[in-house]
Formats: C-alpha cells, structure tokens, sequence
C-alpha cells in the first residue's frame, strides 16, 4: 500500500514501507531542513529570517490549482465535482515547490488561518500527495518570531470543513457567472458578467440612486433665539408654541414663530446638569479597517487591504529587521488575546497614567453573525509606536499603521466623560431649549476618535453656562433659518462596506474585490468619493431583477451566506447547498434565455470629429473608463482620450489643463501641451494663487467635508478655505 507523504515528523531511517513522494522514496538521510510553504514571497522572506537553517521557506505565490476558466469547470450531473487545474503560469512555481519537497524532510502548509488558504494548503496537500489527515498544516495569526517558532511546533490536519465551505463559494460563485455572463453577453453585449454578491452590491447602489431621484423635498424651518441670562450670552432653539411641538413647515409659520419670541416675556425654567460617558471604539474588523481608512485617509477598500497584507506580511525595520507589524487582516472578530491586551494596559499605564485606565480590560461583544475565527486586527508589537517605525515605512504604510495602533491602543483606555447641560428658557407661549457640554475627562480621545458618515444635524449649544432657575431672560434677536430634508447619502466605498456587513451579504475578504469589480465593468462609477450607478449599472440590475430576482435579492444572498458558514461549522454537506440552489436556479435560466429579448444599446454620439475620417466620434466605455472612438471601426480605428478641461492654467507654460485618468483608474491633471510641457499633478490646480508665495495652489479636501486651497510650494504649504462648492442645481 502506498502511503502518503507524512509531514513535520523527522523520518529515522528509509525502508521498504518508507514514505514516498512522487514514486520516489525520501531520503532522510540526507535531508537536513524541513520545507515551509507560505502564499507570498514577503511572507516567505519574512518567515525564513526566523526559522533560521534547519528551515526552508517557498511560496506558492497564491492558490495553485482552480477551475478552468475556459469552461464551467463543475459537473453539475455528478454531485457538483469541480475539475481542477493547474493556474497557468504556476507550472514553474509547482515544479520548484515539488524539487524543494523531494529533499526536504517534511513538509509544512503554513498558509494563511482563514478557508482560502486552508483551500491552499489542500490544493497544495494534493499536489505533492500529503495526506491531508497528517500533521501538515500550521497556521498563525500574526508573523512575528515567537508566533511563527511556536506553530511550527503544533502542526494540525488539514480543516476539511473550511475547505469544503471554500468549495462550496467557488463552485456556486463559478455556477451564478458562467451560467448567467453568456446570456448578458447575447442579450447586451460581450465582457459583461455577473455575480452572486457583485450583482446585490450593484442592485444597492442603483436602488440608492433610484431613492434619490424620488425624493421630494419637505420644507422646513428654524427658529433660535439669541438671549442674555445672568448677564451671559446664549442662542436657544424654539422648541414648542402654544402649548404644542414647534414644528415650522413654512415661511409664514417661522415669521409668526419670529414675532412670537421677539414678544419676550422669557425666564430660566430649569437647568439640569448631567453627565455623559463616551466608549471607546472596538479594535478594527477588516470592515471598520476598510471603512475608517476610507474616512480618515482617503483610502479605497482595494488600496486599504494592499497596504494592510504588507504590514501584515512583514516590513524590514532598520535596526530590527523583517517583522509582522500587524495581525491576521481579514477577520469579523472584536476578540482580543489575553496577552494582547495585558500589553495594551500597560503601555496606557506608562504613557498615560493610571487614570487613563480602566480597573478591568475592556471586553467586546461582536455580531451575532461573526465567525470569530481570529482575533481582531491590532500591532503584532504594542512596543513598536509609529513613530518609531516611520523611517522605515512608506508614507501609506505609516498612516495606515498609526490608524490601528491608536485603534487598538484607544480601545482599553477608560471612557471620555463630558458634563452636560440642557436649559429650558420659557415664556407664557413658548418654549427654548440649548444644551451645554464640557470635556471633563479626555479618556480615550486623548489618543483615538472614530468618524461617522453619519454627521447630525448642528444644533444650538451654549457653552456651561451658570444660570440660575427662574432669572429672567432677555431676548437680543431670533433668526429664522429654512431647511429642507435631505434624500439618503449616496454610497461611498465606507458606507457600502458597512451596508454589506449589516445585510450579511459577502465575508471580510470579499468586500474590496467586489467593489474593484463594479468600478472595473463600468457598472459603477466614482465621483469624489460617492458611487454612482452607470446606464449600463441600472440596465443590469433591471434584468437581474426581472429574471433572476433571488440572484440580487438582499435577503437571499444573507440566508445563502448564512448556509455557507454552516459548511463551515460542519452542519451543512456542501454538495447538498449546492443542489438546493441549483435546482430552482436551472429553471430560471431557462426561462430567462427564452424570455429575455436582445437589447440594443447606442453608441452615444459626441460632438469631436474623427481626425481620421471625419465621422462624428462615439463614447465608448472601456478597461480604464470611457473614452471617443470612431464609429466606422473596424474600417477606421482611432480612439482619442475624453479630455475635460479645468478652470486653471498651467503653471509651467500657461496653457490648458486637462483632467485624466492613470491605467489604475486614479484621476490626475496634466498639461494640454503635452510632451512639449511635462506639468502633471495628482490634485487639481486652482486659478488662486498663493497669498504668501505666489506660487499655484491646489484644492484639498479634509476629512470633515471641508476644501482647501493649499500650496503646492513644499516649501510654504500655506492654505485658504476654499469657497462652498456650488449646489447641484445651481449654474
């Protein structure tokens, strides 16, 4: 009987029933160093500065095996069996990874601890003929000296429920698109696809848009007095007329409120003093990473796990080396180890004194729906701040790094404390109210605060104010203010991470792929910051919605993920999940490809000739966007770049500014006089110049929504408030 190549365990001598690999016995006698398999050539420089000699580290740079993508790849007659192959262009990385087996004397799966890189390690175990039963497979959450050393050392089988669960996404994602894609591609046109959860993030975005335009307006209006109390100043909100809630729907209603206060007749009716405790933010899931890199730094989800897997995968620090400087970066999970946050503690307690520490360690309860397979993302080292690290980091890097140390950091500081005040200033006809509140102890936020998409509404708030119940008040002026309700914020990448998260739509890794995907078919576009759904978006999703309803139904995507993480947990057969979709799913195909009718989308005609024949050019949406193209193609193939023009001139030559799009999709302006003038820059110039210099400024956005005219001399920097950017329905 053959037996299979048995890892981690030193083989003492060859025989006859010695393990084999590849037909070929293993010679232990000559074998001196175990072989480590990792994902990543980072990882594997990382990792091998650690083990030392007695190691060898390779990287399979990722999965080795999947489905062809030439064809379905699932025999959907036989129980769903996928046919795997190898990826082109691992031919060489396998052929390498199998002469490296040959002379090791075992070998170890040490690829990431979530289901796709136990699916790795599996494909990988097949490969190389491990029994995916013996002790192959290590796995760690952070990649630092003592973690790595230490799992090495507790070697596991292989989770056959998390590769199942993998499976079971990869054969349904494969089944929904290469079964729903050719009939997009007869029906609308070719390179169009479709997805289980591409397709739901695209219907939220159009169903948003849909929301926006059908929302009408409701007027209404403010009434806030400015008053003079104990001899201190105030500005307090009408609250209630006559007995009743003031609620001003009109003009007319605020003048009468106006005239109203102006009566006068005002005296303190009540102070009350409070106290408010703010907690402190948990540490970083991948989703909140992904959503307070967006708000805080400006980041794309795609941009924000690139970064987040250099850190984690290892940085060379000066004077340190090669080192992990964050956790596992794609987890659900709040939970943080003992040791952790023994570290956090007593860095707060150095740094900040005792009082800044809570007397037990703060605990975090996650979602219900969280797998809680890893811990959160926080430092792999509480002792690396950094500021430290900086010289050691790119710019990116750094900013991302501080984001979840001081997260992390913040999270087992004591709460902020704030006193409050709400005073009540009433006449015989009408009631005012403002509150007060003062920082009595920073707490957390001496370190960390989080960012909302969700900013309220400004209201009136006085300063702590000492009033005295029943003096008498008197009012300085009012100012009626009008307002209208505002539809519902289109989503950014932040706000769609979190609305995907909340619907238990998708999982941790799949958030930044499936946003890349819908910005990449130009079914989505991005105008600073706000996704927007293209034509081509809306006519999707309206089919989708007609014929494959279930496919971008929000309810069944949740219950389908729900049924995955069962794989998972060993509660589900994957085949079985599999068939109970497909069947229904089968039906609906059919109907859909006798139902649905060709559709003929036109070309939209612009007003630029072809240089080449004359004919007028047509948009045309390609890799990198739209762009004109002639419409006589293929007789005359001339493409042209749609060149937007910008309110300013060129620093260098004065001439034209043109807005453009890199190969990665980044927006940038640069010189219409181009090769003669090389001017380019990746924020927008302005015609202001610089009060200081004189030098061009260019328009930059802060976190809270505000512009600024900064400029551009790295020398000045000196900055202006930029003016409102006009409302969309003004000229």
């Amino acid at each position: 009987m053959r037996a299979g190549l048995v890892c981690f365990f030193a083989f003492e001598r060859i025989s006859a029933a010695a393990p084999r690999f590849g037909g070929m016995v293993l010679s232990s006698s000559k074998a001196s160093h175990k072989l480590v398999i990792v994902e990543s050539p980072a990882k594997a420089r990382t990792i091998s500065k650690f083990l030392g000699r007695g190691y060898k580290v390779e990287a399979s740079n990722g999965h080795v095996r999947d489905l062809p993508k030439s064809q379905l790849g699932v025999d959907v007659e036989h129980g769903f069996e996928p046919k795997y192959i190898t990826i082109r262009g691992r031919g060489d990385v396998l052929q390498r990874i199998r002469k490296e087996a040959k002379a090791a004397r075992s070998v170890i799966l040490a690829t990431d601890p979530d289901r796709e890189g136990e699916a790795i390690s599996w494909h990988l175990a097949t490969v190389l003929d491990i029994d995916p039963e013996s002790a192959c497979r290590v796995e760690f959450n952070e990649i630092t000296e003592k973690t790595v050393k230490s799992a090495v050392k507790t070697p596991r089988k292989i989770d056959m429920e998390l590769v199942d669960a993998q499976q079971a996404r990869r054969v349904l994602d494969r089944i929904v698109g290469y079964k729903i894609s050719p009939l997009l591609w007869a029906k609308i046109r070719k390179g169009l696809s479709a997805g289980r959860v591409q397709s739901v993030a695209t219907r939220m975005i159009v169903d948003r848009e849909q929301e926006i335009e059908a929302f009408i307006p409701e007027e209404y209006w403010h009434a806030d007095a400015r008053l003079t109390a104990c001899g201190q100043k105030l500005t307090a909100r009408l609250v209630a007329a006559h007995g009743e809630r003031a609620g001003l729907k009109d003009e007319a209603q605020a003048k009468e409120a106006q005239a109203l206060i102006e009566r006068g007749g005002f005296t303190v009716r009540s102070v009350k003093r409070g106290e408010r405790r703010k907690h402190p933010a948990p540490p970083f899931t991948t989703s909140n990473l992904q959503q307070e890199a967006s708000r805080k730094l400006g980041f794309t989800t795609a941009k924000t796990m690139q970064v987040a897997q250099q850190l984690y995968e290892g940085v060379d620090i000066e004077g340190l080396g090669t080192r992990g400087l964050i956790s596992y970066i794609r987890t659900d999970s709040v939970r943080l180890s003992e040791e952790a946050v023994s570290a956090a503690r007593e860095a707060i307690g150095e740094r900040y004194g005792a009082e800044y520490l809570p007397k037990e360690p703060v605990v975090y309860k996650g979602r219900k729906s969280a797998q809680d397979a890893h811990e959160a993302i926080r430092p792999a080292d509480v002792s690396l701040r950094p500021e430290d690290v900086r010289a050691s980091l790119t710019g990116d890097q750094f900013k991302l790094y501080r984001l979840i140390y001081l997260r992390f950091i913040a999270c087992q500081m004591a709460d902020a404390l704030y006193e409050t005040q709400q005073v009540e200033i009433a006449s015989s006809d009408a009631t005012l109210r403002a509150g007060g509140e003062t920082l009595r102890f920073a707490g957390f936020t001496a370190v960390y605060e989080e960012d909302s998409d969700d900013a309220p509404e400004d209201e009136p708030r006085a300063p702590m104010l000492d009033l005295e119940e029943g003096a008498k008040a008197a009012v300085d002026g009012v100012e009626i203010t009008q307002h209208f309700t505002q539809p519902p914020a289109r989503y950014t990448e932040a706000s769609l991470v979190r609305a995907l998260e909340e619907k238990g739509i998708g999982r941790p890794s799949t958030y930044a792929p499936t946003i890349s995907t819908i910005l990449a078919r130009g079914y989505v576009s991005r105008e600073k910051r706000q996704l927007f759904p293209t034509e081509l978006g809306v006519m999707i999703t309206d089919m989708m919605k007609e014929y494959f309803g279930s496919i971008v139904d929000v309810a069944f995507t949740a219950e389908m993920e729900e049924r995955l993480d069962k794989v998972e947990e060993g509660k589900l057969d994957w085949r079985k999940v599999i068939a109970d979709f497909y069947g229904p799913f089968e039906e609906t195909l059919e109907n859909a490809e006798k139902s649905i009718d060709k559709v003929e989308i036109r070309d939209e005609v612009s007003d630029v000739p072809c240089e080449k024949c004359g004919a007028m050019m047509v948009y045309k949406l390609g890799r990198y966007g739209r762009f004109l193209a002639c419409p006589n193609f293929p007789a005359c193939r001339f493409t042209k770049a749609i060149q937007v023009e910008i309110d300013a001139s060129c620093p260098q030559c004065g001439g034209k500014l043109l807005e453009k799009t890199s190969r990665k999709g980044r927006r940038f302006y640069g010189c219409a006089n181009y090769p003669e003038c090389d001017f380019v820059s990746w924020d927008m110039p302005v015609r202001e110049r610089c009060p200081k210099c004189g030098g061009y400024m260019v328009l930059k956005r802060a976190r809270k929504g505000e512009r600024w005219f900064v400029c551009a001399n790295e020398a000045c920097r000196e900055r202006v408030q930029a003016p409102d950017e006009p409302r969309e329905n003004e000229e």
